[in-house]
């Protein structure tokens, strides 16, 4: 057994603290067994908790809210000459090569300008993938994961009409530096590079107009 580590019969390797840091959860409440739910963290216990790790992200305080979102972001320009419906038939199709069932479309673009009269706005539409497996064991893993899901990938025109797929990025290469995968089993690491590679498999697709 790892050392610091809690035995539990589906995850043995869930960790008694992230870090230097322990979520204000007693041991008897953290999930241990597929599809377990966890004690809740409060709002007040969530805001301490932040309070004491940013002094430790000295370098991230360098960066704006929007560099962040760079950061957290995969993205791909589409080659020039395609068009936003070209774009998509090419994710649709490979995805549907990679298996990855679309479970959800939101054209955000239509409610901008129905809702909120803005004839101006770029087209945007969001589409929802899914990997039944995966997401299985993902949701057994940590239920609490299920607001993560499904993958989105978004499709959008940007002030120059130019036009841009992407996705939050699934990279899980940092998890290596640290022991023990923070007590994420190998199976479900895996399946989190497996999810990012068939992602980013279906953005260069559907950016470079691949049928």
């Amino acid at each position: 057994m790892i050392p610091g580590v809690v035995a539990a019969p589906a995850y043995s390797q869930t960790p008694r603290y992230a870090g230097p840091f322990q979520l204000p959860i007693g041991l008897n409440q953290k999930g241990t067994k597929p599809y377990e739910m966890s004690g809740i963290v409060t709002r007040e216990e969530k805001a301490k908790l932040m309070g004491q790790m940013v002094p430790m992200m000295s370098g991230a305080g360098r960066m704006d809210a929007k560099d962040m979102m760079i950061l957290m972001s995969t993205k791909y320009k589409a080659a020039a000459g395609l068009s936003f419906d070209d774009v998509v038939q090419s994710m649709e199709l490979r995805a549907n090569k990679l298996n990855m069932k679309r479970v959800g479309h939101n054209p955000m673009w239509k409610d901008f300008e129905a809702v909120l009269g803005d004839k101006e706005r770029p087209r945007i539409e969001v589409f929802h993938y899914c990997d039944i497996a995966a997401g299985r064991e993902v949701l057994k893993f940590a239920p609490e994961s299920i607001v993560y899901l499904p993958c989105r990938v978004a499709v959008m025109e940007d002030d120059k009409k130019q036009i841009w797929v992407l996705t939050l990025d699934w990279d899980t290469a940092w998890l290596s530096a640290i022991s023990g995968h923070m007590g994420i089993p190998d199976t479900l690491v895996k399946a989190a590079e497996d999810i990012r590679f068939k992602l980013d498999d279906m953005m260069k697709a559907a950016a470079a107009g691949d049928l």
